[in-house]
């Protein structure tokens, strides 16, 4: 029987992440993947793939000149969907590239197959030519990710009614598309479908969406997309989905109201993929969507020597906290020091345009009832967003009147998700609104709605009657 120090289950952010923090610590590291390449559901069929089929989209449409060439500027006239995978395909070939060397560099040993336990420090590995392993691991990382979650009522057929990861090999871009679902994968989809021109609708069953994002932002962000005539339909569940003879798709929802369309996506929700691993005989049990409770600061399940990292313990599912979690648990699992997480991370959501918010939204600044202050900038008031053609877009900043520190930072807008990580470090560093308002940003730059967000809540707020050395210490 092989034996190791530590045995991670599935190499996506949260497994790898730990595979390479645990080999640099001198331990004997294996990584069990069942996919035939490296990467999981990141790579192949999840972040990477969604992100730069975003970009691709964004770069053939000419969708960041229309402010300045209209609406009917096009880079290429006639985008297909092969357009779209060939740049997937070349980007996915060098992340697992990458992978691979890091994997190697690190001597972290690698297996191909399906893991399933046998007690909890025992696992069977079952190959594709139906070879079984024994490995035996001094501590276990679960970081088998999630799939997508297809109820029974929805007839998916691989064509026109699709699940997100069925979603990347589409061979024709359609004309109209429902989206079922406005998650953070069902809206990335739907506005990036929108910017290829398909006529696109989302259904909703709650009255909202993204509701863990500020309200003023979600606000913005659904006026914009109502702006270029995407259609928002929030509290209606889909009583039905049929394929009609001449393959367009049907679908019912809960008031009678019928919708059709050449394409449905299905992104209401995953599940974790763990019910292959045979939980019972380490004594472990997911929920009902298969995500496994672990403790905050160790990710250590209830069973000592076995953790859980990434999408597969839930929110927030994202690629960045996944990789911090690994590392996390790989540290504790080998018995070294770790420091733990800063308290607020970036939450990016890659739709069109882009939001990305880190810190307190409004709505939970009013539930805790600290007095507060927001300051606001448009992206159209910046010298950089008139040179880009930007008519849309904002920065939203909130402060407290006591402490007159940034409590959380909120943006919609063209690179939201790179700007987001100015006002993550003022955040975790504990700075205040005079941070903004005596530092200097390069110009023309879209950072520079920060000074201009800052100016804004400080006129409001009054200025601090301290020198501006005090007014920038930051306490412990």
């Amino acid at each position: 029987m092989n034996s190791y120090d530590f045995v991670v289950v599935g190499s996506g952010p949260a497994g790898r992440r730990a595979a390479i923090q645990a080999a640099k610590l001198g331990k004997r590291v294996l990584v069990i993947e069942k996919g035939t390449r490296v990467g999981g559901v990141s790579v192949h069929t999840g972040t990477i793939p969604s992100k730069t089929l975003r970009e691709t989209a964004l770069n053939l449409t000419g969708w960041r000149e229309r402010g300045f060439y209209g609406r009917a500027y096009r880079v290429k006239q006639e985008i297909r969907a092969e357009d779209l995978r060939r740049r997937l395909l070349i980007t996915l070939d060098h992340e697992v590239d990458v992978l691979e060397h890091q994997f190697s560099r690190n001597r972290v040993s690698q297996m191909r197959g399906t893991a399933r336990f046998i007690d909890p420090k025992t696992l069977e590995v079952e190959k594709e030519d139906g070879e079984v392993l024994r490995v035996q691991a001094e501590a276990v990382l679960l970081a088998v990710g999630t799939r997508p979650y297809r109820p029974a009522h929805i007839p998916f057929d691989g064509t026109s009614i699709l699940d997100s990861d069925e979603i990347l090999e589409i061979k024709e871009l359609p004309r109209s598309m429902v989206v079922i679902g406005a998650g953070v994968i069902g809206i990335e989809y739907a506005t990036i479908f929108s910017a290829l021109d398909t006529a696109v609708t989302v259904v909703e069953p709650r009255d909202t969406m993204l509701e863990f994002i500020d309200k003023e932002i979600v606000e913005d962000f659904s006026y914009q997309l109502r702006d270029r005539n995407m259609k928002l339909i929030f509290g209606q569940t889909v009583e039905k989905v049929e394929k009609e003879p001449s393959g367009r798709c049907r679908v019912t929802l809960q008031n009678g109201r019928v919708l059709t369309a050449e394409m449905v996506l299905f992104a209401a929700g995953r599940v974790g993929a763990t019910d292959l691993l045979n939980l019972e005989a380490c004594g472990l049990v997911a929920d009902s969507r298969g995500r496994i409770k672990v403790d905050p600061e160790t990710f250590q399940s209830s069973v000592p020597g076995i953790y859980a990292a990434g999408d597969v313990v839930g929110f927030p599912s994202l690629a960045s906290t996944s990789m911090e979690q690994g590392r996390i648990a790989a540290r504790h699992a080998v018995g070294a020091p770790s420091q733990d997480p800063p308290q607020y991370f970036p939450y990016g959501i890659y739709a069109v345009p882009e939001i990305s918010t880190c810190g307190l939204t409004e709505e939970e600044v009013q539930q805790r009832g600290i007095p507060y202050e927001c300051g606001i900038a448009h992206f159209r008031e910046t010298s950089r967003g008139h040179i880009m053609g930007l008519d849309s877009g904002l920065l939203k900043m909130i402060f407290s009147m006591k402490t007159r520190r940034l409590l959380g930072v909120h943006i919609v807008g063209e690179g939201a998700t790179e700007l987001v990580h100015i006002g993550q470090a003022v955040l975790n560093l504990k700075g205040t609104v005079e941070y903004f308002v005596e530092n200097t940003f390069n110009y023309p730059t879209l950072a520079e709605a920060y000074k201009i967000a800052g100016l804004d809540a400080w006129n409001r707020m009054g200025e601090l009657k301290k020198e501006p050395q005090d007014a920038l210490k930051v306490s412990s």
